[in-house]
């Protein structure tokens, strides 16, 4: 299987952050190779660090040997200071130093230390909320490979309901609005952009034009997919379930506004996605809670008030009976199909003084209590064996010694 490799990168601008300490974040659009597209933040001293390593691994090309084969393109140092002015400035030099670097021959612009720098991380998909400025550009600067013939052309959505931003990196929304969407986050907050504004919205607010049903819904999945909390939540909706931290629960629906379906027992209900992490070490669970600090859960649909859709019909949803009654229908069956092999491997493996006994066709006992089912299982116990069937299959001393007994008991008598 081939490796993937990006193809294109859209910068959208930068945000300034304060945890742990104050810093600017780069916001890349990266599309790659098997055409998945993924908003990604890195740092201008991560950047020029993965810079120089690159070098190394390629000194020809960097024109360590000789400066006239140099081909990598040259990016200056970070200054000690980050301040909002040079994060601008450098966003023209950092525009440059990209459109070079995919431009590379394919040995050195597909090589994995440059997928790995620009590969979605953890902290990408749930970025910080608090204490972020968002800065958007005049301009969007964009990078196509010449195998890319035409830009990408984004799915756009309207707004149901009005929309008040509560932070500085989110979007404010009117009903009717046209936006387009830039990423679909599984969080349930969408990065969207409209006429002049750029930021982030709750899906729960936007619809589909084409119809109610967002076709990228999952279906359900009833076998579960194991998750642990990372993030305690108590329930505020009757469909909804409360969890604590380090709680271990199946997720059988994943919904893309950022409110998925939940098995903990035989209890299921609608949970946040970003208080979810996959089964791992203990570890990323700890990195995936200081992410989490300021942000909190998209509003559901459900609570928005005056909700104006398009559609005649509303968005097809089951109800949390329907999920427990499928849900238990599912592990019953499932149950029931465990244990088929393991009751055809009982009947196959029948002992051949069974098998002798039923060659008269004795029907076996049927019960349903336990003591009826414990009498079946027990052992048969083997006919003695006559005395002609002992002197055939014995040994000869034993033979001599039989007879020795025989004729004895004889002249006794």
């Amino acid at each position: 299987m081939e490796e993937i490799y990006v193809r294109h990168i859209e910068l959208l601008g930068f945000e300034k952050r304060d945890y742990p300490t104050q810093h600017y974040v780069y916001m890349l659009m990266v599309k790659w190779s098997d055409l998945s597209e993924k908003l990604i933040y890195r740092t201008y001293p991560e950047i020029h660090t993965f810079h120089k390593s690159l070098k190394e691994m390629f000194p020809i090309e960097a024109g360590q040997i000789d400066k006239k084969d140099r081909i990598i393109p040259s990016l200056p140092a970070p200054r000690w200071v980050d301040t909002q002015k040079s994060t601008v400035t450098r966003q023209s030099t950092l525009a440059d130093y990209c459109y070079a670097l995919i431009n590379l021959p394919p040995h050195i612009s597909r090589c994995k230390h440059i997928t790995t720098l620009f590969k979605v991380r953890p902290e990408d998909e749930n970025p910080p909320a608090a204490n972020t400025c968002f800065v958007k550009l005049n301009e969007i600067v964009m990078f196509y490979f010449s195998e890319i013939s035409s830009p990408i052309i984004l799915d756009t959505y309207r707004v149901i309901a009005d929309f008040t931003k509560t932070s500085k990196q989110e979007m404010e929304l009117h009903t009717g609005d046209l936006v387009e969407i830039v990423e679909k986050n599984q969080n349930g907050w969408w990065f969207c952009q409209g006429e002049s504004k750029r930021g982030w919205v709750p899906a729960s607010y936007l619809e589909p034009l084409d119809g109610p049903d967002e076709g990228e819904d999952a279906e359900p999945n009833y076998e579960g997919e194991l998750h642990v909390t990372i993030n305690a939540y108590k329930a505020e909706q009757e469909d909804e379930i409360s969890l604590e931290l380090g709680d271990t629960v199946a997720v059988i629906h994943k919904l893309l506004d950022g409110w998925w379906v939940v098995r903990k027992g035989e209890e299921t209900g609608y949970f946040p996605s970003m208080f979810l992490q996959k089964g791992g070490k203990r570890e990323n669970y700890e990195a995936e809670r200081t992410t989490l600090r300021g942000q909190k859960p998209p509003p559901r649909r459900s609570t928005i008030r005056n909700a104006k859709s398009i559609h005649n019909r509303s968005r097809k949803q089951l109800s949390q009976d329907a999920y427990r009654k499928n849900s238990r229908r599912y592990l019953q069956q499932k149950g029931s199909r465990l244990a088929e092999p393991h009751r055809n491997s009982k009947n196959s493996s029948k002992s051949p003084l069974s098998e002798r006994r039923n060659q008269d066709n004795i029907p076996e006992l049927s019960g349903s209590s336990s003591e009826s089912e414990l009498k079946k299982e027990a052992p048969v116990i083997p006919p003695r064996p006559s005395p002609e069937l002992i002197l055939e299959r014995c040994t000869d001393n034993t033979r001599k010694k039989v007879s020795i007994h025989k004729s004895r008991t004889s002249s006794n008598s």
